[in-house]
């Protein structure tokens, strides 16, 4: 197996000939999926999704693709292919789209419908074209066939990529579910006949690699709701991912059986719920979903409220309502239902929202503690079976944690595909298929871009280290002023502390040796009030340590008069 090295440098000039694929997000984590694929000067882009921060990235609500590399080259892109319409595929289109707006967009129709009622949000109106399974497209010198794969979100399409250089399969996120609730399979028959026209590189979804066997049927929850909803005595109040359609029906469909009625939550629940609804992808019975103002004059026997937070996110209604932010309030006797998976780096705040429900008296009901989840991913005997029908003649895992990507490689290896066809890349190391064989050429950036508010990667990682340091240590300001001629003391020094754990009387003990770093300075000269600020921050800093352990942000101020 190759992988990438530390010291990669830029990647050469692609081969005449040659398939270049460049992962931008979606390997060594979980979510910011995107490949670029580059074939004779052209680019074609699959998926461009985001990734939700976690505890360390205070103040952060997004992180997109590092678009650098492709910057200077937007006018090569022939068209993005949208696998399907989760937020960790289609969230980052926006962004790129900000960037140049004409960039046609390729996907089914639940997910096109998906990403415009994003794009109007940010007065963007697309070009679109709409494909299918069994559909094939010229998108410049990229052939592309599109496949039905099963997932957690209806129309899911994996796509094949026809080139001179070979045929690279990119499956998105699937999984081989034999009794979905739409009928809708993963079209096995057709990756057969592509691995008889021969698959020279396949990217596949490793998320589940590690877990053995096969995933359970998504139908298999239906009965576990059902003794939910028989059991429950007040509300019931269902968390779940705003475009998990499937899991959404089964709601829909159990709260019909049991008598109660269902309200959405949030705007993106309400948004996906209507698109879905509007192109008949959740089969919603007359009368049962009814707005979440009238829920005040329903008994609460008769109540489901449908809404996000099922990942513990602080700004969703779940965590909100958690925390008493809602205008939802949790009673004794409320039953609420997590109904999907842990993402990984989320535990802690799932388990911190399930303590804050559990604290004002609600039953919650999570994967832990009861079958209401089953993944969207294929496990182990999935990908082998799914790799012994593809055949590849190359390989590279993709979607997942460095953890996933290896596991899938071995299951990859078991199955025939040669060690050194197999690649195990990171984001931004670039691959080439020149001659029938895949190997790493090079790496280009792929950093983190954050967003935070309005600002699109403004905010980098020392403007996270002072937030984490402001989050766990406190600041202190210092503020004092001097004569601009002499450097000597005119005012203060004044000291005051948020959050440190030191009480701001502390700092009469420390204030005269202040004051005597600065009478030496001004003996000496120094008089520039960057290096006074450097003075103060060294001696308070070295005080606070010495008595407190304690390492907060230290803001000097240094007025001239």
């Amino acid at each position: 197996m190759s992988h990438p090295h530390p010291e990669l440098g830029a990647p050469p000039k692609l081969p005449k000939g040659g398939l270049r694929v460049t992962p931008l997000g979606g390997l060594g984590e979980i979510g910011r999926n995107m490949t670029v694929f580059e074939y004779d000067g052209r680019l074609l882009i699959v998926d461009c999704g985001v990734l939700f921060p976690e505890e360390e990235q205070p103040g952060i609500d997004l992180i997109l693709p590092d678009f650098t590399s492709i910057r200077d080259r937007l006018d090569d892109i022939e068209g993005i292919v949208l696998t399907h319409g989760h937020e960790d595929h289609i969230g980052g289109v926006p962004y790129l789209l900000r960037e140049k707006p004409d960039i046609p967009l390729i996907g089914s129709k639940l997910t096109l419908a998906l990403i415009e009622a994003k794009l109007q949000e940010h007065r963007i109106r697309p070009y679109t074209l709409e494909v299918a399974e069994g559909h094939r497209e010229r998108v410049g010198p990229f052939d592309c066939e599109f496949v039905a794969v099963n997932h957690s979100i209806p129309d899911a399409l994996a796509v094949a990529i026809r080139t001179p250089a070979g045929m690279v399969v990119h499956t998105g996120d699937f999984k081989m579910d034999q009794l979905p609730l739409d009928r809708r399979l993963t079209d096995l028959h057709a990756f057969a006949r592509l691995s008889e026209e021969g698959i020279d590189l396949l990217l596949s979804d490793s998320t589940n690699a590690e877990v053995p066997g096969f995933v359970p049927p998504e139908r298999d929850i239906s009965n576990v709701l059902r003794q939910v909803f028989a059991g429950a005595r007040k509300r019931i109040i269902v968390a779940s991912f705003a475009s998990h359609v499937h899991r959404i029906q089964q709601i829909l469909d159990a709260a019909h059986e049991y008598g109660r009625r269902v309200a959405f939550v949030g705007r993106s629940m309400v948004r996906n719920m209507g698109i879905a609804r509007d192109l008949g992808y959740l089969k919603v019975p007359p009368g049962l979903v009814v707005d979440v103002k009238t829920l005040d004059d329903l008994p609460d026997h008769e109540v489901v409220l449908v809404c996000t937070g099922s990942q513990g996110e602080p700004m969703a209604a779940l965590s909100r309502m958690a925390n008493r932010d809602h205008q939802i309030r949790i009673v004794s006797g409320d039953t609420v239902i997590l109904a999907s998976s842990l993402i990984p780096g989320n535990e802690n705040a799932v388990y911190r929202v399930i303590n804050g429900l559990t604290r004002w008296g609600a039953n919650v009901v999570h994967k832990g503690n009861a079958k209401v989840h089953v993944s969207g991913h294929a496990s182990a005997g999935e990908l082998l079976y799914f790799y012994n029908i593809c055949k590849p003649k190359n390989l590279m895992p993709v979607h997942g944690e460095w953890r996933h990507l290896r596991a899938n490689a071995e299951l990859g290896a078991l199955t025939g595909v040669p060690h050194d066809r197999i690649v195990i890349a990171e984001d931004g190391v670039v691959v080439d298929l020149v001659a029938g064989k895949a190997k790493i050429v090079g790496k280009v950036q792929a950093g983190y871009v954050y967003v935070d508010g309005l600002s699109v990667g403004d905010v980098g990682e020392p403007a996270l280290k002072d937030r984490k340091i402001l989050g766990d240590e406190g600041i202190i300001s210092v503020f004092v002023v001097v004569d601009s001629s002499t450097g000597k003391i005119t005012g203060g020094p004044h000291v005051q502390a948020r959050g440190s754990g030191i009480e701001d009387s502390a700092f009469n003990a420390v204030i005269p040796k202040v004051q005597e770093v600065l009478e030496k300075s001004a003996q000496d000269g120094v008089v520039e009030p960057h290096q006074l600020q450097q003075l103060i921050r060294r001696t308070l800093g070295k005080w606070v340590s010495d008595n407190y352990r304690r390492r907060p942000m230290i803001l000097p101020v240094v007025v001239e008069v």
